[in-house]
C-alpha cells in the first residue's frame, strides 16, 4: 500500500477542465470523482444539509460517511442553498467559468430553480450541460424517480438472479446501476469536451440510467430475440446456468473457466479423461454452449475430488484460467493490487489514516495523480466564492442569510 500526499490540484489529461458537480448519492459523484482523478478541478455543490451519502456509516465524524469519502475525494465543496436567489446567482457565476455542469436532479426541478440548460448556457454558451436522469426525457417514464434498486429491477437484474438459480429475485449486492451509468457519464463528458475542441460549441448531454443498464443487460441476454422473427428465447445460457459459480473443491472454492478447445483438451488430459474429447457434448465450442448445464455439472463434480491448492497447481501447469475466490478482506491484501499501488494510505485532516483506491487507468504509463482528501461540507465555500468574484464581506453576508455555509475547519 502506497502513501499518498494531497496537493491542491493534480495532473492528468483533464487538467485545466473545471467541472461544476451538482450530483449526489453514488452515480454522479462516482463519475465526477473519476474526472477528478484525470485532473479535472471538480467543484462539488451541496445543499446546507450535504450530500445524503455523507450521513451513511460507518464514519468517524458526522457528515463524513465512508461511501461519500470514496466517491468525493479530489473535489472542492461549496455549500449553496439554491432555493435562495443569492445562491442561484453564485452558481451561475461559477458556471460562467466552468467547462462542464453535471447534475442528477430531475430536469423539471432544475427548471424551477432557473438552472435549466438554457439558463446556464446564457452565461456560458460553451458549457457542457449534463443531465444524469433515471429515464430518457422523451419517454413516458421521464418524471419517475430512479434509484439503484429501482433501475436494477426495471432492467431485469433480479429476474436474471432468480433465473440463475436464486430462490427468489435478488438485487446485485453492489450499486451496479449507479456505477455502470457513472461510467457512461465519464465517457459522454469526455466526448463532448473533445467535440467542443473541434467545433467550439458546447452541448446538452443526457445520460439515462434505465437505458444505460438495459444496454448492459441486453448485450448478453437478447439472445434469440435479436432476430426478427425470434429464433429462440431470451437469455445467454452460459451465464444463466445454475452451475456457473465458483466450484467447490475438497477444502474450499475456486473460480475456473475452461473455455476454449485448447483448455478442454488440456483439462481432459490432466484429469485422465481423454476419451471425453470425443464426446459430442464437449467436442466443440458450439456443442459445449448447447449443453452448458451438463458441461458445468460435470466440472462441478470432478472439482470436489481435490483441494484448491492441488487444482491450482494442475490448472497452472495446463494453462487453464483459474483464480481464488476473494473476500473483500482478501482484496486488501492482494499482492497484485498492492504491487501496482491500487490501494493508497492517506492521512485525512479530520478522519486520520484511511485506505483509498486509485483510478484503474493510466496515461503514458502514469497512474492517476494524488488527490486532495474528501472535503468537509462547505470546506471550500469561501475560497470558491472569492474565486467567482465575491468579496470576503459579501461571502460573510451570504452565509448570514443562509445562502451558503462556511466550514470553520
Amino acid at each position: 500500500m502506497t502513501q499518498a500526499s494531497h496537493p491542491a490540484s493534480t495532473s492528468g489529461p483533464l487538467t485545466g477542465v473545471r467541472v461544476l458537480d451538482l450530483t449526489a448519492v453514488v452515480m454522479g459523484p462516482t463519475a465526477t470523482q473519476l474526472l477528478a482523478g484525470m485532473g479535472a478541478d471538480v467543484i462539488k455543490v451541496e445543499s446546507p444539509e450535504g450530500d445524503t451519502m455523507r450521513h451513511v456509516g460507518p464514519m468517524k465524524s458526522a457528515g463524513m460517511g465512508h461511501i461519500f469519502m470514496h466517491a468525493n475525494y479530489g473535489k472542492r465543496s461549496v455549500a449553496l442553498d439554491l432555493k435562495k436567489p443569492q445562491a442561484r446567482e453564485a452558481l451561475l457565476k461559477l458556471a460562467a467559468t466552468s467547462d462542464v455542469l453535471v447534475s442528477n436532479t430531475r430536469p423539471a426541478a432544475l427548471a424551477r430553480l432557473g438552472l435549466d440548460d438554457a439558463s446556464v448556457r446564457a452565461v456560458n454558451p460553451r458549457i457542457i450541460y449534463v443531465n444524469c436522469c433515471g429515464f430518457g426525457q422523451s419517454g413516458p417514464y421521464a418524471s419517475r424517480p430512479a434509484y439503484d434498486d429501482l433501475i436494477q429491477g426495471a432492467a431485469g437484474i433480479p429476474w436474471l438472479m432468480q433465473a440463475h438459480g436464486a430462490p427468489q429475485p435478488l438485487y446485485a449486492p453492489v450499486t451496479l446501476a449507479d456505477r455502470v451509468t457513472g461510467l457512461h457519464v465519464v465517457y459522454a463528458i469526455s466526448a463532448a469536451l473533445f467535440a467542443r475542441e473541434r467545433t467550439g460549441l458546447g452541448q446538452t448531454v443526457e445520460v439515462p440510467m434505465f437505458e444505460a443498464v438495459t444496454q448492459f443487460v441486453m448485450g448478453d441476454h437478447m439472445a434469440g430475440f435479436s432476430y426478427e422473427p425470434a429464433i429462440g428465447k431470451a437469455g445467454y445460457a452460459r451465464l444463466l446456468s445454475e452451475h456457473r459459480r465458483p466450484y467447490q473443491t475438497a477444502d474450499g472454492y475456486l473460480c475456473v473457466l475452461i473455455y476454449n478447445d485448447k483448455h478442454w483438451r488440456n483439462f481432459f488430459v490432466a484429469v485422465g479423461q481423454e476419451a471425453l474429447l470425443q464426446d459430442p457434448r464437449f467436442s466443440t465450442h458450439t456443442n459445449r454452449a448447447a449443453n452448458i448445464n451438463e458441461v458445468y455439472s460435470f466440472v462441478a463434480q470432478i472439482m470436489l475430488t481435490r483441494s484448491s491448492a492441488q487444482w491450482r497447481e494442475l490448472f497452472d501447469a495446463a494453462d487453464i484460467p483459474n483464480t481464488p475466490m476473494n473476500s473483500i478482506e482478501d482484496l486488501l491484501q492482494d499482492e497484485h493490487l498492492n504491487a501496482v499501488g491500487f490501494f493508497q494510505s492517506i492521512e485525512h485532516p479530520t478522519e486520520g489514516s484511511m485506505t483509498m483506491t486509485r483510478a484503474p487507468v493510466s496515461f503514458g504509463g502514469q497512474a492517476s495523480g494524488e488527490l486532495r482528501p474528501a472535503p468537509a461540507l462547505g470546506e471550500h465555500s469561501r475560497e470558491l466564492l472569492v474565486e467567482a468574484g465575491y468579496s470576503e464581506a459579501q461571502v460573510e453576508e451570504m452565509a448570514r442569510q443562509g445562502a451558503t455555509l462556511l466550514s470553520r475547519q
